[in-house]
């Protein structure tokens, strides 16, 4: 399958299977468009006629065009996809936890997908004894893999730090013996960020997400204290000197925005303008009748958005002061990954989250619906069944996606989405789809500027 597209003046075409990617001129755009379904003959004269050019000069281009094909750099076969099912039929091993180490959180933002805090339950906090056995339970359910991932989140994980402290320990204390190496992640509000936080999180932590919403106006509306103060004031500072004193450690900046920020570039900007080099903006998730929730609508206004923040990033590239936005991460060198075509995200069989009794859930965002509970910490996931539906959740598994140019870049989507969406974790969110396609598009043609014009200057 080809996609074409054109973008701030490139003419671009991705073959998706092999993710070859083609930077070209006008001609040659328009003679791979009618390739396929167009006599040669008829191609060749209307596309001569429409440029003003000899016959022999768009033969030459057709003859290119052709070598590409057989190369395998366009129109090129899927040869993975019938391998999908049978990878799934085999046994999996647990490479990631997410460690739901606090049930309760110090802020009441409004579009909390989690309740605030509480994912529809009642507060609370996990025991060390219970991190504990997640860590041993992930240790035993790995396999022969090595390095293994542990994020720390809630809620508000800070308001149980201590059992984070004590749980990182554990692991460095048994990981050279069972041949491991834990890699863990801290995602947190900032309300209780320390001088003692900095220092541990900095040293022991591979990552740490920080949310923020951008601008102080926007930030301040939804993600306030129970008092109904806004955070930006209290947390900016803390997060500046937790990435400063991070030394270039990995670390993301996590913002959300709604119908109140559709210009949510700004707040991607405001944070750049913070010092701040590692972001993200995420689009809320939200029930429909939500005054926060996103609206087919503006789809229009959120996909412009998209493109001014790439040209932006050009821009800062090309003055030598790039930033990273996570959605426009691609790996143009090696093509769409095979393992994540076959395996999907790892929900529900390679990752899966820990609640602070010990329950496991598929990610955070099935966790206190009893319909996803696979298990415990101590028993192991006991309802296979619904582990083997997740098995089955790839960049194959949607018939609605098998036309779809992206599908081996989302890897199959985010089955929370689509089961929130359309209450089928094989559905599709049609909204996110659009969303994605465009950043993916966004993505291409960044690295396409970037490749043609070199390194950015020093």
């Amino acid at each position: 399958m080809v996609h074409q597209y054109k973008l701030d003046g490139y003419n671009i075409v991705l073959d998706t299977a092999s993710g070859s990617v083609h930077a070209v001129d006008d001609l040659a755009y328009d003679l791979i468009a009618g390739y396929k379904d167009t006599p040669e003959t008829e191609l060749i004269r209307d596309l001569a006629e429409k440029y003003g050019q000899p016959e022999s000069e768009v033969r030459e281009c057709l003859d290119d065009v052709r070598a590409l094909e057989e190369a395998g750099k366009l129109y090129s076969r899927d040869v993975y996809e019938n391998l999908a099912y049978d990878f799934k039929a085999r046994p999996t091993v647990v490479k990631a936890l997410c460690l739901h180490v606090a049930h309760t959180c110090n802020l009441n933002c409004s579009y909390c997908f989690a309740s605030q805090g509480k994912y529809h339950g009642e507060r609370a906090l996990m025991s060390f004894e219970v991190g504990k056995r997640a860590l041993d339970f992930l240790v035993e359910k790995s396999g022969t893999r090595r390095n293994l991932e542990v994020d720390f989140f809630g809620g508000e994980p800070l308001m149980n730090w201590d059992v984070c402290k004590r749980l990182v320990e554990y692991a460095r204390s048994i990981e050279k013996d069972a041949g491991k190496n834990f890699r863990f992640t801290l995602t947190t509000n900032g309300m209780l960020i320390d001088d003692d936080v900095i220092d541990f999180a900095n040293r022991e932590m591979s990552n740490v997400v920080l949310s923020l919403d951008g601008r102080k106006e926007i930030h301040d509306r939804l993600r306030v204290d129970y008092a109904g103060h806004g955070s930006y004031d209290r947390i900016v500072p803390k997060f500046q000197r937790l990435v400063e004193a991070r030394g270039g450690k990995n670390y993301y900046m996590r913002g959300t925005f709604t119908r109140a920020n559709l210009d949510f570039t700004n707040d991607v900007f405001h944070m750049a303008d913070l010092g701040f080099t590692e972001l993200s903006m995420e689009p809320v998730v939200a029930a429909p009748g939500d005054p926060s929730a996103l609206r087919e609508e503006d789809l229009p206004v959120i996909k412009e958005q998209y493109e001014i923040l790439a040209r932006d990033m050009l821009r800062r590239w090309r003055e030598g002061h790039p930033i990273t936005f996570y959605h426009y991460m691609i790996d143009l060198e090696n093509g769409p990954c095979i393992y994540k075509r076959i395996t999907g995200c790892g929900s529900g069989t390679e990752y899966m989250a820990v609640t602070p009794w010990g329950e496991l859930f598929p990610c955070h965002q099935f966790v206190g619906d009893p319909k996803y509970s696979l298990g415990n910490v101590w028993d192991g996931v006991t309802n296979t069944e619904v582990r083997d539906q997740f098995k089955l959740i790839n960049a194959y598994a949607r018939p609605e996606c098998r036309d779809c140019w992206a599908r081996l870049y989302c890897s199959g989507g985010c089955a929370a989405n689509a089961y929130h969406a359309t209450g089928d974790i094989r559905g599709v969110y049609s909204f996110g789809c659009e969303l994605f396609k465009k950043r993916i598009e966004c993505a291409v043609m960044m690295q396409v500027v970037q490749s043609l014009e070199g390194e950015s200057p020093e």
